[in-house]
């Protein structure tokens, strides 16, 4: 297939997304020959390609190698796909119009706009996130969600050489969450965005913006961050802007990391939010039991069962909602439980905060906090309220939002061990890695039996759904309802 026919191909791919109209065909298609460097254009191109937008962009990413257009190295080839694409996006005022003039008829209907704008533009790697692993793990707290992420692209040796010998002042965009993103070219170690859009919006007086996960893990994986260059802060005012987002996109819930390390996010020194379309298990879990709030008789107060420590607040008043959870969150600022080793603060250091997650359930507006604690010792150097060490062959990074709500994020190494478990179940092998080891007998002793594929596959996403759960545990800072109790007692003081 010619170069050309992989334009000719690419332009009736975005005009068929939408991402065109046919009125802009011959632009496009001359934006991208200006791109790629080419002077003309046959008068009739036969057999045009028509496999989907990421196809055809790695057709192109390749043609460019094979003529030296471009290097073989993984920040060259990104760059190069973003500026293609570029080419068939409106400017970010348009989108905007698009976006709000959609949002007067039906909130659904913009975000739907937007969300199959930021997957057509390949911006939202839709390729590499098939690549993913997904299954359902039932559990004694609802039906878990187990993602081994495969998405993101391994960095070639090169590229690695490149990141290690740059030498550069530049700061410019400040992280990978700031609105300077937007259509930004890209350099070594970050990556380009050409065809990256996002759309403002005002929450609490201030401008923020929406815009999409570009390896989303779950429905309309949607990110919505600050206009300003700002740390994370959990208050009253974080709380605010949540609950009025719901009010803004109902059939959305939306949350956030805490700020603190250790169970906070990955990124901590831009305040953000991560929100979506999708019902996770702990939206599903049921009450442990019911509490009273003394000072607000109007809010609904539970505690989830669920295997971190979840109080959740439900009122069809917003600002008893959020008085309540500002209080909470003061409360569990200052508050220590030695029995449970929960302590606020070493010196002026604080360890105690909070993971929100917002979200409307018929009238009413649902507010839950997940207590958390970042404290470390000596027997878990990594955190006392963090994946333990007999875990941690599965899951050893920090516990975020999307697995405080019941997905499992867990590393794409899993992909290969995984197999060599399942292997040695059937009796194909007399041992896997040592980090496995005393887990893939114990499996073996609970199941002497295999006897087919299927069969292993099943025990294998049983077992990991368990062990997911007990990485939750192990996050979870108020183990039974006797250390709850002694907690809602010091609120309602």
């Amino acid at each position: 297939m010619t170069i050309y026919a992989l334009i000719a191909g690419l332009v009736q791919q975005a005009e068929q997304a939408g991402l065109i109209e046919a009125r802009d065909a011959i632009y496009a298609r001359n934006r991208v020959l200006d791109r790629l460097q080419l002077d003309d254009f046959p008068e009739t191109v036969a057999n045009s390609e028509s496999a989907p937008i990421p196809d055809l962009l790695d057709n192109i990413i390749a043609w460019a190698i094979e003529i030296g257009m471009t290097e073989d190295v993984l920040d060259d080839k990104e760059k190069l796909s973003a500026d293609i694409m570029n080419c068939f996006l409106a400017p970010p005022s348009v989108i905007t119009h698009n976006f709000y003039q959609k949002y007067e008829r039906d909130p659904i209907a913009a975000t739907d706009y937007f969300y199959h704008l930021s997957q057509n533009s390949n911006y939202i790697q839709t390729k590499r996130i098939k690549k993913n692993i997904h299954f359902k793990a039932e559990s004694e707290y609802g039906v878990m969600d187990i993602t081994i992420n495969l998405s993101k692209p391994e960095k070639d040796p090169e590229q690695i050489k490149r990141e290690r010998e740059q030498k550069t002042d530049t700061s410019y965009p400040l992280c990978l969450l700031c609105k300077e993103n937007e259509g930004y070219g890209g350099r070594t170690g970050h990556p380009p965005r050409a065809n990256h859009r996002i759309v403002p919006m005002m929450l609490s007086g201030e401008t923020w913006f929406l815009q999409y996960s570009p390896y989303v893990y779950y429905n309309e994986h949607s990110i919505v961050l600050a206009g300003e260059h700002r740390p994370m802060k959990i208050n009253r005012d974080a709380f605010g802007r949540l609950v009025e987002f719901t009010e803004q996109f109902q059939h959305y819930f939306i949350g956030s990391n805490a700020d603190l390390p250790i169970v906070g996010g990955s990124i901590l020194s831009h305040d953000h939010y991560q929100g979506g379309r999708y019902e996770f298990a702990m939206t599903r879990a049921e009450d442990a039991f019911q509490f009273d709030l003394n000072d607000f008789p109007e809010v609904e107060a539970s505690v989830l069962k669920w295997p971190m420590s979840v109080i959740r607040l439900r009122a069809q008043d917003t600002e008893s909602l959020l008085d309540a959870a500002e209080h909470i969150r003061q409360t569990w600022t200052e508050y220590s439980d030695e029995a449970c080793d929960v302590i606020a603060k070493t010196g002026n250091t604080p360890h105690n905060t909070i993971t929100p997650i917002a979200r409307r359930r018929g009238n009413a507006y649902e507010l839950d906090l997940v207590l958390r604690n970042n404290r470390t010792s000596d027997a878990h150097p990594l955190g006392i309220f963090h994946p333990h060490q007999d875990v941690q062959h599965i899951k050893k990074e920090n516990i975020g939002l999307i697995e405080v709500m019941g997905l499992a994020v867990l590393p794409a190494r899993l992909k290969d061990e995984l197999e060599e478990i399942k292997s040695f179940l059937l009796g194909h092998r007399d041992s896997v890695s040592a980090i496995h080891q005393p887990w893939a007998d114990e499996l073996k002793a609970a199941y002497p039996a295999v006897t087919s594929e299927k069969e292993a596959d099943n025990i294998i996403e049983k077992e990991l759904g368990r062990k997911f759960v007990r990485v939750l545990e192990d996050a979870g800072v108020l183990k039974d309802e006797p250390a709850f109790q002694r907690f809602i007692e010091t609120i309602n003081a």
